[in-house]
């Protein structure tokens, strides 16, 4: 593994807080984005937003999967979840240029996302020498209209919201340290 036992000694203690932090915040994070689309994605977000149709990498673990399963799962997760976030973050900065409070929990929420990556990626390398996981990223919304850019948005967070509260569930207990 490159940089092999450069984890830091509470490795363990950071990702479970990133991963708590994330799941504490995702509900806002996705009540903030409607209210910053305006109409008529506020009003209508069970339709516009059903993230059916919307890609997002399986996540089929559970509290009884193996440790590195879990690891490897989540990896995928907040790789997938770190790129959308990108596109998401782009696409409002030239929709929404004023709306700071978005924009700013965008960035602190993929700050947070990289911090856990890089976290993931000790733990996978020190604890069981994966140092290669293959990712798939979502679409990108360059090129598409501006409705079609904040409904892919409003699809990825609602599917975020639902996918990370479940992510913490199984992957907290995995994270004491033993």
């Amino acid at each position: 593994c490159p940089g092999n036992g450069l984890c830091r000694a509470n490795v363990h203690e950071q990702t479970r807080k990133q991963v708590a932090l994330l799941n504490a915040t995702a509900q806002d994070l996705f009540s903030l984005y409607l209210k910053c689309q305006g109409e008529p994605f506020s009003s209508e977000s069970d339709k516009l937003c059903n993230p059916g149709g919307v890609f997002f990498p399986a996540f089929r673990v559970n509290r009884t999967s193996e440790k590195k399963e879990v690891m490897v799962a989540m990896y995928k997760l907040f790789a997938f979840l770190n790129a959308s976030l990108g596109n998401i973050t782009r696409d409002q900065e030239e929709l929404n240029p004023t709306a700071k409070e978005l924009l700013d929990r965008l960035h602190n929420t993929t700050k947070t996302t990289r911090g856990l990556i890089s976290n993931l990626t000790c733990l996978l390398c020190k604890n069981y020498n994966v140092f290669q996981v293959d990712v798939s990223y979502g679409e990108s919304s360059k090129g598409k209209s501006a409705f079609k850019k904040k409904q892919q948005g409003c699809q990825v967070l609602r599917k975020y919201v639902q996918v990370i509260a479940q992510a913490a569930r199984i992957l907290l207990p995995h994270l004491s340290p033993a």
